[in-house]
């Protein structure tokens, strides 16, 4: 889907065809800005007051001013909200308030937390309003864009909005990514599902990587890469049958040494150690990996918290 038609040319290049304002070159704005730019829209103006963004947009969006994000706003044809969640719905009422937004204006957030009812002021002015976002992790560089191509974009507009939805859903193509409907009352366990995975997932892996260097291994990364990449792959492709370890097998010896040493070694990892166990009882269990006998012993061990 073209989201206009090019304009004639003739030096072989692709006409820009939106405006697109960018509120604000934080790591997502800048990137997704800059991905929209090779796509062939042209980035007219940016917000950004802070050093790291400046610095983002110049490494990013050259030659793009940054302005206030009412300024941006007024300027753009599609205007990129990349904000943080608690700031978004008082910046868009602000930016209606101050007529800022337009109506025919494409108004899109990347927040994974909101829907599309977060913009409903933009909405009823009469603008076009999607929920618009990538399920990847952002450093603000220049690899993110390339990471675009091999991620999905969560895609929600107002309930029978569908000519929001394909608007979204060709921009995401048009940035390399792979557009995925969301629906607006599966938006907060959608996005509880992405943060317990790939946030939670950060924390597991510094944890284990602090662990091994209280032991004293130096090259805590080379030991756990290839550990870590396999467990990810399997997991992806066979779910629970990818469990392996103490827990899964019921070794509840193995585990019980565990705890030991992390009373002595490291109190701070010993709850998340334990909440982590116990639930992959309960899924060994429910996968029939795990014998009741196991799962038994391993409760036992754990303290009892599973039923």
């Amino acid at each position: 889907m073209q989201l206009s038609s090019p304009m004639p040319q003739d030096d072989g290049r692709r006409e820009a065809r939106l405006a697109v304002g960018v509120v604000s070159a934080g790591r997502v704005g800048s990137v997704l800005g800059a991905a929209l730019r090779r796509a062939g829209h042209t980035i007219v103006a940016a917000s950004g007051v802070s050093a790291a963004s400046v610095r983002r947009a110049e490494n990013l969006l050259p030659d793009v001013p940054l302005l206030s994000p009412d300024e941006v706003a007024r300027q753009a044809d599609l205007v990129l909200l990349a904000l943080p969640d608690d700031a978004l719905a008082g910046t868009v009422r602000g930016l209606v308030a101050t007529e800022s937004l337009r109506a025919g204006q494409i108004v899109i957030h990347t927040s994974g937390a909101h829907g599309v009812d977060v913009l409903q002021p933009a909405a009823e002015i009469g603008a076009l309003c999607i929920a618009l976002h990538p399920a990847m992790t952002f450093t603000g560089r220049e690899e993110d864009i390339e990471r675009l191509g091999t991620a999905c974009i969560g895609i929600t507009a107002a309930d029978g909005d569908d000519a929001a939805a394909n608007v979204g859903e060709a921009l995401a193509v048009e940035m390399g990514a792979e557009p995925v409907r969301i629906p607006q009352s599966a938006r907060p366990l959608y996005h509880a599902a992405l943060t317990h995975g790939a946030n939670h997932l950060i924390t597991l892996v510094a944890d284990s990587t602090d662990l091994l260097r209280r032991a004293g291994i130096e090259n805590a990364d080379r030991v756990l890469g290839p550990l870590l990449s396999a467990a990810l792959d399997n997991a992806l492709r066979h779910g629970d049958r990818a469990l392996t370890g103490p827990v899964a097998r019921g070794d509840a010896g193995t585990v019980r040494a565990h705890l030991g040493v992390l009373v002595d070694e490291a109190s701070d990892v010993l709850p998340s150690y334990t909440a982590l166990a116990n639930r992959t009882a309960v899924r060994a269990r429910a996968s029939g990996m795990l014998r009741e006998d196991g799962y038994a012993a391993i409760n036992g061990v754990l303290g009892g918290g599973n039923q």
